[in-house]
């Protein structure tokens, strides 16, 4: 993998401006803050994150990837103002969940989600190297 970063740009905190790949790509769906049995434990904004990204692992872990081979992170939230309060928490669950490297990363405020409780969803592609 390779960040692509031009030289005269500020380096961005947390993700990357780009990402080049080569291997087996991975396509993981919205994922949202709910259990395996598709319940949700909490409505809290950090909890959900942190569940969420145990399930986008989870399904990672099916096609034999792993949180480093991600190359691409989609993010809708339905509160913006609640994900930016909760930055430390959840950027304490994605350093302990998926790690610290540089996949290229959006977020979107969205008015809301399918699943009335979900407050994010995430959206991965990963690819795993030849």
């Amino acid at each position: 993998m390779k960040l692509l970063q031009p030289p005269h740009w500020p380096r961005p905190r947390g993700y990357a401006n780009g990402v080049m790949a080569r291997g087996q790509m991975v396509f993981v769906a919205g994922m949202i803050g709910w259990d395996a049995n598709g319940q949700f434990q909490s409505d809290d904004m950090a909890d959900q994150v942190r569940q969420t990204l145990i399930n986008v692992v989870d399904v990672l872990t099916e096609a034999g990837a792993k949180p480093e081979h991600i190359v691409r992170m989609t993010w809708y939230v339905t509160d913006k103002k609640a994900y930016v309060q909760a930055y430390p928490e959840i950027g304490k669950a994605f350093r302990e969940i998926i790690g610290s490297f540089n996949a290229a990363m959006t977020a979107i405020e969205v008015q809301a989600l399918i699943e009335d409780r979900a407050k994010v969803e995430i959206e991965v592609t990963a690819v795993i190297p030849d």
